[in-house]
């Protein structure tokens, strides 16, 4: 009886424990997802600031119009921002758009007009008496100006003294997946694809507009959603739906959708017996398959290739130069968007150095690419290797747009499970002098930077919470180089 009377004791007493366990606050681990777009809540001076501040936020007349999506979606951030640094954030499943509250509060501003293309992105952020004012020629300035609003605010800022005046140091700041349509992403470390193209276009992952998110608020202006390595089924009929139903949850967040296209995809799904880029019924073939990708999607990017390199068909099969190959895709493309041609030509059969083929086969073509042609050259003359010089066709190539391919994902430093922080790594090659045109940063400025994604599935999108670091610093450094 004695033995019973205890064992009922011991069992009161754990049960006593379970209940203060479940009333006390739970503790949750971050699990990644949420990047660096967290909004911590702030503490201290900081969040006594910003809860004297505490503004509505309010878009000018004209400024949130029906049409203006990208001011919509700086607004709906500014909401979340705000209110999650205040200590009172919605779940993360809580998407809705708050009412414009119009009191005798202080308020952020939204002051850009709607334009054309929505602007290169520069912004205004102007603290005044009673409010803050996010201002530029288009409506990208206040995308951008919000999530640089946010970021001063999330590091205790004090809101009546921001004054930022910011501008992108070139165009086109791009991600490059290297993601294939079953799901695999080559030099992927993270899981796999964020695509699921066989779900497209009746079912859109809520990852692809927080993707869209997080890159706008580094500056992300472009993402080549495919392989280099690519399957020719990105140019059919089949997945212009697909690609269409991405670019419209992206086009809120001022990012444009690009694809890797096959060169000799003419051959591959067209049905001709060639793909020779001066025939005329290839040339008829890229245009009539670039005619069908704006009609879907007005601001379609452009075409990335991978050609004649790693056993890939390119030009060269045919006797033809890069810029007869290029140029062909370009014409298709016309002045609607670009054709980004990978300056990596690595040929196991070429008797040459590997680090001068590139530099062999590109400089003698200076000045005969069309001019909506962009080289994409990466960072070193090898291969992403852990150091290396910069490459020389920085420098060497003053008539043709040249653009910077640097690697997120580690391929060759220890890929997801190695921490390596890469921003010293770019920093060292946008900083070098090619010659009398000056840095590298300043030879790629009338283009850009690309950088190979790190993300994929995993919850935390990049392998580890650290492995963010590099997709953010990337972003960055795209803007402002100088960072």
């Amino acid at each position: 009886m004695i033995m019973g009377r205890g064992l009922v004791n011991r069992l009161l007493a754990l049960c006593a424990a379970l209940a203060a366990l479940a009333c006390a606050p739970v503790a949750q681990a971050e699990d990644g997802y949420k990047l660096w777009l967290r909004y911590v809540p702030l503490e201290g001076e900081a969040l006594k600031r910003l809860q004297a501040f505490n503004p509505s936020i309010v878009p000018v007349a004209g400024s949130d119009g029906p049409d203006n999506t990208v001011v919509q979606a700086a607004a709906r951030e500014l909401r979340r921002g705000v209110a999650s640094l205040l200590g009172a954030q919605p779940g993360e499943g809580d998407r809705r758009t708050p009412e414009i509250i119009v009191d005798d509060r202080p308020s952020v501003v939204l002051d850009c007009p709607t334009i054309p293309g929505g602007g290169d992105g520069r912004f205004t952020v102007e603290a005044r008496a009673r409010e803050i004012r996010i201002h530029g020629p288009g409506q990208l300035s206040c995308l951008y100006g919000a999530f640089a609003l946010l970021r001063e605010l999330a590091l205790g800022r004090d809101p009546h003294s921001l004054d930022l005046d910011e501008h992108p140091a070139m165009p086109m700041r791009m991600l490059d997946n290297w993601d294939d349509p079953n799901g695999y992403v080559l030099r992927g470390y993270s899981g796999r694809s964020i695509y699921d193209w066989w779900k497209l276009p009746d079912h859109l992952d809520r990852r692809l507009i927080d993707y869209a998110r997080a890159n706008a608020s580094i500056g992300i202006n472009g993402v080549v959603v495919n392989s280099v390595n690519a399957s020719p089924q990105f140019l059919t009929d089949r997945y212009i739906p697909k690609l269409k139903r991405v670019a419209d949850a992206w086009r809120p967040y001022g990012i444009r959708l690009y694809i890797c296209a096959r060169f000799s995809a003419p051959k591959d799904v067209g049905g001709l017996p060639t793909a020779d880029p001066l025939d005329p019924s290839v040339q008829a073939w890229w245009k009539a398959r670039a005619d069908a990708l704006y009609a879907a999607i007005p601001d379609f990017g452009g075409f990335l290739v991978k050609a004649n390199s790693e056993g890939e068909p390119g030009p060269q099969d045919y006797h033809r130069t890069h810029a007869e190959g290029a140029n062909t895709l370009a014409r298709a493309v016309g002045e609607r968007g670009v054709v980004i041609w990978r300056a990596f030509v690595y040929s196991a059969e070429d008797k040459t150095d590997r680090a001068m083929q590139a530099y062999n086969e590109f400089v003698p073509l200076d000045g005969k690419f069309d001019k909506n042609v962009i080289l994409q050259v990466k960072n070193g003359p090898i291969d992403f290797q852990p150091r290396e010089p910069f490459h020389p066709l920085f420098g060497a190539m003053p008539h043709t747009r040249l653009m910077f391919e640097g690697q997120i994902t580690k391929e060759y430093l220890g890929q997801a499970t190695h921490l390596v922080y890469l921003a010293p790594l770019w920093t060292e090659g946008l900083n070098a002098r090619t010659g009398p045109d000056g840095t590298v940063a300043q030879v790629i400025a009338p283009a850009g930077m690309a950088g190979v994604a790190n993300t994929g599935s995993d919850r935390d999108w990049s392998g580890s919470h650290f492995n963010q670091a590099n997709w953010y610093a990337f972003g960055r450094l795209a803007w402002n180089p100088g960072l």
